[in-house]
């Protein structure tokens, strides 16, 4: 209906005299909205992943309120809107596969609406880097609130958390829980809205958004339904007023020195695998590329702290006690770039000078970690020669080294038919191997790759094993599981030519991970025909345009280019 003009824009035409700002006005007069209110600046976008199916997502209707106030009081006019939701439980064939199309519907709906800044409201796993994706390739201020994590639950009076379920999972399997004690179960472990209530892959990010400087100080471990939250939701509306009228965009904030203390963050709170993929297309959207290498040697040089759930005993609610995200940098103070903006606009090292860490046991000091270097391994060889992760917190540290031989499985279909067939003659030193779970595969890498134990095992006693795929794995599960392997089968890497009995030497303190076979004998094998390319819809333009795992798995053609997607407002604008 615009005469004038057609670029996108800000929120200037709510307050044009000509007609196309009679338009505007006019329509949002129709809504309720006074004539005084539609004249306030800036206008406030409310970027809102709340849906009915995301129960993850559900409190973020109320959080917006809350936004909505922030925002009035300092004097801008909110406004609203809803993109696509990813639940992680719900959406098939997974949430990965849809993660940059709900980043593109973010990201034009922020530079086609006539707003000039916007808080994103997200939680379950990719609802948050996707809402930063799109919000970094926007180019306009933004600030992410997110949902929190929910309470922890309690059955027969023990706490009760998202990460049990693979531990009791597993013991229905073997027949230990009755029909009534796994009904208690489903009833308990999940008692109310919010995100997964451990360092899953939720948690995570919402750990690395604040570290990034995308969120408020001490913002990411507040419960989903505390008073607390609700008044860091008004706060960020404040606060993302400020941003507006000062004009900081997300590339002040996420830079290359602040996407290392992000990575840095993630290995001392040995949080989810997930977040590699995710932060290395985060860089993807300022034109960086991080790379294994940085990522292996950050790792390396990064002592693990937390002892949280699913990599420790203690609970969320512990770790925000003993500090939050505040009282981990304080103790990487020395390994972080603390001239890095926080969320306040302050530099971390403003931030850091306030905080006094006191003794907790679920944050350890530097000076007395859980392990002093390498949470996460980031591994080559000739079984992924562009790469693979493991989660070295979470593993069984006596498989850390190990050689076994390999027990394939094509796909998720196969492996759940034959898991616990007694014929395939798996043992405990077998290494299990599932593919054709990858970017292409998958497609979109589903949290497959925590492959389960045999059952028969599992009567053994036999709590983990070495598994290999080109899948991902939950942020809430743990296990010596290889994940994310480049290129993955679907794409002819050497995932593809491994048969059943082939070795596997898995070496996570060298960073290797080996097929010991001849490499003329690979020559003569042939890997089983790919899947055909999908013909029409998203699915069509995913397969042409995903990239593998060490890139981020975002599309090609959205990675930062020379020119900014919309020129900054300059400062004195409001």
């Amino acid at each position: 209906m615009s005469q004038n003009d057609t670029k996108k824009g800000n929120g200037d035409v709510f307050s044009s005299p000509d007609r196309d700002g009679f338009i505007h006005r006019a329509f949002m007069r129709g809504a309720g909205r006074s004539a005084t209110a539609i004249r306030r600046r800036p206008v406030i976008g409310i970027c809102n992943s709340f849906s009915e199916l995301n129960p993850c997502n559900a409190g973020l209707r109320d959080l917006g309120r809350s936004v909505k106030q922030g925002v009035i009081a300092a004097g801008g006019f909110p406004l609203e809107f809803p993109t696509i939701s990813l639940a992680e439980p719900f959406i098939r064939p997974s949430t990965l596969y849809l993660r940059n199309l709900m980043a593109i519907d973010v990201e034009e709906m922020i530079t086609s609406s006539p707003i000039d800044a916007v808080v994103l409201l997200g939680g379950c796993d990719k609802t948050v880097p996707a809402q930063l994706m799109g919000a970094i390739s926007a180019g306009k201020p933004a600030v992410l609130v997110t949902a929190g994590p929910r309470a922890t639950g309690r059955l027969h009076g023990e706490p009760l958390t998202i990460d049990d379920l693979w531990t009791l999972s597993d013991r229905r399997r073997a027949g230990d829980l009755d029909d009534a004690e796994w009904e208690a179960v489903e009833g308990s472990i999940v008692p109310g809205v919010g995100t997964c209530n451990v360092l899953g892959t939720a948690v995570t990010m919402a750990l690395i958004a604040e570290t990034l400087g995308m969120s408020l100080p001490g913002s990411s471990l507040l419960p989903a339904t505390s008073g607390a939250r609700a008044a860091l939701a008004e706060e960020t509306g404040r606060r993302v007023v400020e941003l507006a009228r000062s004009g900081r965009t997300p590339a002040d904030f996420v830079t290359p020195a602040a996407l290392e203390n992000a990575f840095r963050v993630l290995c001392a709170i040995s949080g989810s695998t997930n977040a590699v993929i995710h932060l290395e297309a985060i860089a993807g959207r300022i034109g960086h590329r991080i790379g294994m290498r940085s990522m292996d040697g950050w790792s390396r040089a990064t002592p693990v702290l937390a002892q949280v759930r699913p990599s420790g005993p203690h609970l969320l609610e512990d770790l925000e006690e003993a500090g939050g995200l505040p009282a981990v940098l304080k103790e990487l103070q020395p390994l972080l770039h603390t001239d890095a903006l926080a969320g306040t606009g302050e530099t971390w090292a403003q931030i850091l000078d306030r905080v006094t860490r006191q003794d907790h046991p679920a944050l350890r000091s530097a000076k007395d970690p859980v392990f002093s270097s390498g949470g996460l391994a980031l591994l080559h060889g000739t079984l992924a020669p562009a790469g693979a992760v493991l989660k070295r917190s979470a593993a069984d540290p006596r498989l850390l080294r190990h050689r076994g031989p390999a027990v394939v499985f094509d796909g998720v279909a196969d492996l759940n038919a034959r898991i616990d067939d007694p014929a395939l003659g798996i043992t405990e030193d077998s290494v299990l191997v599932l593919r054709g779970a990858g970017p292409v595969g998958g497609p979109g890498m589903p949290e497959v790759g925590q492959l389960p134990i045999p059952r028969r095992l599992l009567h053994q006693g036999v709590t983990d094993m070495v598994r290999v795929s080109d899948a991902r794995m939950s942020g809430t599960a743990t296990g010596t599981v290889v994940l994310h392997v480049a290129p993955e089968a679907a794409e002819g890497g050497p995932l593809a030519l491994v048969r059943d009995g082939d070795p596997i030497v898995l070496d996570a303190g060298d960073g290797r991970l080996d097929l010991d076979v001849d490499p003329a004998e690979l020559s003569r094998r042939t890997p089983a025909p790919a899947a055909p390319a999908p013909r029409r819809g998203y699915a069509a333009l995913y397969r042409r345009h995903i990239t593998q795992a060490p890139e981020g798995c975002d599309f090609d053609f959205l990675t930062a280019t020379a020119e900014p997607s919309v020129d900054s407002p300059p400062a004195d604008r409001f």
